[in-house]
C-alpha cells in the first residue's frame, strides 16, 4: 500500500478562495471574464461596513491566476484599513486585470470591465492603480458612474499620484521625527525603490528638501530621465536592501520586506508608497521593531490617493484633499505613540485603530 502525501500548498489549492491565507473574511469576490475582449479580471470586496468599497484597478501580467487572486485579496483587505484609518466613510475593495497593460489594454476591454463594475450597483467603486491612467478611468466612466479618479475635464479629481506621494512624504517626515528627533530630511540618505508616477513625485519632494536621494527601478531609461530632472543619484550597488542609507522607501510592488531581506536592511526608517510591503505583517513587522527600525504602516501613509478621489464622492476640492493628506503626519506620530503604549508594532497599532472604528460603526448600524 502506497500512502499519498498532500503538501500544505496542495491542500490550500484544494480551497483556492476560502483557503487562501489572504482571505480575511472578504464579503464578495467577483471573477470577470469576456471572451470577445479577452478580459480576465477579479474584483475583491473585503468590507463595506463604513461605506461602499473603493479601490483602484491594477493591470499586471501575473504569472498565474493564483497569484492574481492572492494579490487582489491582499490589496482589497489593505483598502479597508486604509479608508478606516484615514477617517473615510468607505469600505475596502480592489480589482486586478490579468494582462500586460502595454499590449493588452484597449478601450473595449476597459469598457467591458466597467460593465462588470456597474453590475455591482455601487457596492464597489473603482479607480486608478498600477497599469492604469486617468484616461482609462474616463473610458470606464462611459459605461458606469461607479468610478473615481476621472479627468478634471469631466468633473473628476484627476491623477491621484501627486497626492499619494505627498502623503508618503508627510509620513516619512513623521517617521524621521520619531526616529531621529527631527523631521528635517536635508542630508538624509534615502533610497527610493520604484520610480513610477508616485515615486517620481516623492523624489521631487525629497530633492527639494535637500535629501541625498538614490533610486532603483527596472527601467534604466526611467532612472536616467528622473535623475537628470531632479539631480537624484542612480543606485549602483550590488544589494539595495543592505545599502548604507537612513531611509528606505519602497514604492514599487509589495512584499519587499520578507525572509530574504528583513535582516539585510540597514535603513533606520522604512516609509514608502507600495502596498503590503511586509510579506508577513506579523513576523516581519516584529523583526523590524526588534532591530530598531521604524516602519511607517503603508496603508496609512499612502492614503493620499484615496483621500483625493474620495473628494469626488464627498464633494470637497483639491485644497481640502491636500489638507487631509497633510494630516497623515500627525496620524503617523499618534500611531507610533499608540504602539509604544500598547506594546505592539506600528502595523498592529494602525490595524487596531482601524478595526476599532469599523467595529464601532458595525454596532451603530445594528441599532
Amino acid at each position: 500500500m502506497t500512502a499519498e502525501i498532500t503538501t500544505p500548498q496542495e491542500l490550500q489549492k484544494m480551497d483556492p478562495v476560502f483557503g487562501q491565507l489572504s482571505f480575511d473574511n472578504h464579503e464578495q469576490i467577483v471573477f470577470c471574464h469576456d471572451k470577445d475582449t479577452g478580459l480576465k479580471a477579479i474584483i475583491g470586496i473585503h468590507n463595506t461596513v463604513l461605506g461602499p468599497a473603493l479601490g483602484g484597478t491594477r493591470m499586471w501580467k501575473y504569472n498565474n491566476e493564483w497569484e492574481a487572486l492572492n494579490d487582489v485579496l491582499r490589496l482589497s483587505r489593505g483598502m479597508t484599513y486604509k479608508s478606516a484609518i484615514s477617517g473615510l466613510d468607505l469600505g475596502g475593495g480592489k480589482a486586478v486585470i490579468i494582462g500586460d497593460a502595454k499590449t493588452d489594454k484597449n478601450p473595449e476591454l476597459m469598457q467591458k470591465f466597467g460593465e462588470f463594475v456597474h453590475s455591482l450597483s455601487g457596492k464597489y467603486i473603482t479607480a486608478e492603480d498600477v497599469g492604469m491612467v486617468t484616461a482609462d478611468m474616463d473610458t470606464v466612466r462611459d459605461v458606469t458612474p461607479y468610478v473615481t479618479g476621472i479627468s478634471e475635464a469631466r468633473g473628476g479629481s484627476g491623477n491621484p499620484s501627486p497626492v499619494t506621494a505627498y502623503g508618503v512624504y508627510m509620513g516619512m517626515k513623521a517617521a524621521a521625527k520619531y526616529q531621529f528627533g527631527s523631521d528635517n530630511l536635508a542630508g538624509k540618505k534615502i533610497l527610493v525603490q520604484g520610480i513610477g508616477h508616485v515615486g517620481e513625485t516623492l523624489v521631487s519632494h525629497l530633492c527639494k528638501e535637500g535629501a541625498l536621494v538614490q533610486m532603483v527601478d527596472l527601467s534604466a531609461q526611467r532612472l536616467e530621465e528622473v535623475s537628470q530632472k531632479y539631480g537624484a543619484q542612480i543606485f549602483t550597488g550590488d544589494d539595495m536592501y543592505s545599502a548604507d542609507v537612513d531611509i528606505y522607501a519602497p514604492c514599487a510592488l509589495g512584499a519587499t520586506i520578507n525572509d530574504d531581506t528583513v535582516y539585510k536592511i540597514k535603513a533606520k526608517v522604512i516609509a514608502g508608497a507600495a502596498n503590503n510591503q511586509l510579506a508577513n505583517e506579523n513576523v516581519h513587522g516584529l523583526i523590524l521593531q526588534e532591530r530598531g527600525i521604524v516602519y511607517a504602516p503603508d496603508f496609512l501613509i499612502n492614503a493620499g490617493g484615496i483621500i483625493n478621489v474620495y473628494g469626488e464622492i464627498a464633494h470637497y476640492g483639491k485644497e481640502e484633499a491636500l489638507r487631509r493628506t497633510e494630516n497623515i503626519y500627525n496620524t503617523t506620530l499618534e500611531i507610533f505613540d499608540y504602539a509604544v503604549q500598547h506594546q505592539m508594532t506600528p502595523q498592529k497599532a494602525a490595524m487596531a485603530i482601524a478595526e476599532n472604528r469599523i467595529e464601532q460603526r458595525r454596532k451603530e448600524n445594528a441599532k
